[in-house]
């Protein structure tokens, strides 16, 4: 009895202490090595086991089941932690990539154009899409399932029932909720390793820039043209490229505008927007629903592109598709000297074709 309760004293002593559990356990098991030691058949140590108390085949089997119900607990607590969590997750290192996403970009990775090298540039890439509308749902989409790092969107409307003949990013249940909400909810179940930020908000010229210089490259799908001009001119104040793309019944355009490396910017190629009546949107016009995830799909393409260095840009080309006679053509675009947002500087030429 006297070892038990040399034991006892030892942990009660540790919790006054507040010893960590470690340091207790460490103590207990020296203490019972003592006791062991004290009842072998050695002369000289029979005297201290009979003071002691019990015999060394009490002890062995009480160290033996004190060993035993360590190790089924700590088998039971490995079981749990598996039931709750069936596959654990490996937290990768910064900038790495997991096993999950080794697999889930592997169609990308075995591309030459893209790679390991050019999927890490999708990872630490940082885009800013403008509009979760038409053009912005598949662009969304599909920038989120390529693994771009950060995504932003910005939208003040929300979800409405004639969006969803078109706008695939969002479903029926959606109804009524800000399409930026919408929009995340459906990015991060379709792809859990991205970040996404909201804007749920229009942007303005107090804010436009501020923004915009946060990212890598902007995307704009919005359907007005104050908003494309706006976006255009916070672009080239803060050196961004941007992809602009827009769509009306059965045709859709996009090109890349970037000034800062010899491209034209928007409003050189439209530096005037149209009388009313002459380009009405699509709840005046109509738009077929296929288009924009046409046209929407051809701008993350072109961004991927764009972070990769894949391929051939989209500077200095307009890229016209018209759904109902299922043709493409492509119009040269040239920087303006004289444009009121991007000039003067360096150009290729006056004028565009």
């Amino acid at each position: 009895m006297l070892g038990l309760v040399l034991l006892a004293a030892i942990v009660g002593l540790g919790l006054v202490l507040k010893a960590s559990a470690r340091a207790i356990s460490g103590m207990l098991v020296l203490v019972w090595a003592a006791l062991v030691i004290a009842h072998l058949p050695i002369p000289g140590f029979a005297p201290i086991g009979r003071v002691l108390g019990g015999s060394l085949a009490a002890w062995l089997g009480f160290g033996v089941l004190v060993a035993l119900v360590l190790i089924y607990r700590k088998l039971l607590r490995a079981i749990r932690a598996r039931a709750a969590d069936p596959e654990p997750k490996t937290v990768p290192k910064p900038g790495a990539f997991s096993e999950a996403e080794l697999d889930r970009y592997a169609r990308h990775i075995m591309l030459r154009e893209i790679g390991g090298p050019g999927q890490k540039k999708l990872k630490q890439a940082k885009v800013l899409v403008i509009g979760a509308g038409g053009l912005g749902s598949p662009a969304l989409l599909y920038l989120a399932a390529a693994g771009v790092g950060q995504i932003g969107v910005v939208d003040d409307d929300v979800v409405s029932n004639s969006n969803l003949q078109r706008q695939v990013i969002h479903r029926d249940a959606d109804i009524g909720m800000p399409k930026v909400f919408s929009a995340q909810k459906a990015m991060a179940a379709l792809n859990p390793h991205i970040e996404i930020r909201p804007f749920n908000r229009r942007l303005t010229a107090e804010d436009a820039e501020a923004l915009i210089s946060e990212y890598d490259l902007v995307l704009d799908g919005t359907d007005n043209f104050d908003t494309r001009y706006l976006v255009n001119a916070a672009c080239v104040a803060t050196g961004k490229p941007l992809i602009s793309g827009a769509i009306t019944q059965w045709e859709g355009q996009l090109s890349l505008y970037d000034p800062a490396r010899g491209a034209p910017c928007y409003a050189c190629v439209f530096p005037q927007a149209p009388a009313p009546g002459l380009a009405p949107s699509c709840a005046e016009a109509g738009v077929v629903g296929a288009l924009p995830g046409v046209v929407g799909a051809m701008m993350a393409a072109e961004a991927i592109k764009e972070i990769t260095g894949a391929g051939q840009s989209a500077r200095g080309r307009l890229m016209i598709y018209d759904a109902l006679w299922g043709e493409s053509r492509q119009i040269g675009v040239k920087r303006r000297a004289d444009c009121a947002v991007c000039g003067p500087g360096p150009a290729a030429g006056d004028g565009h074709s």
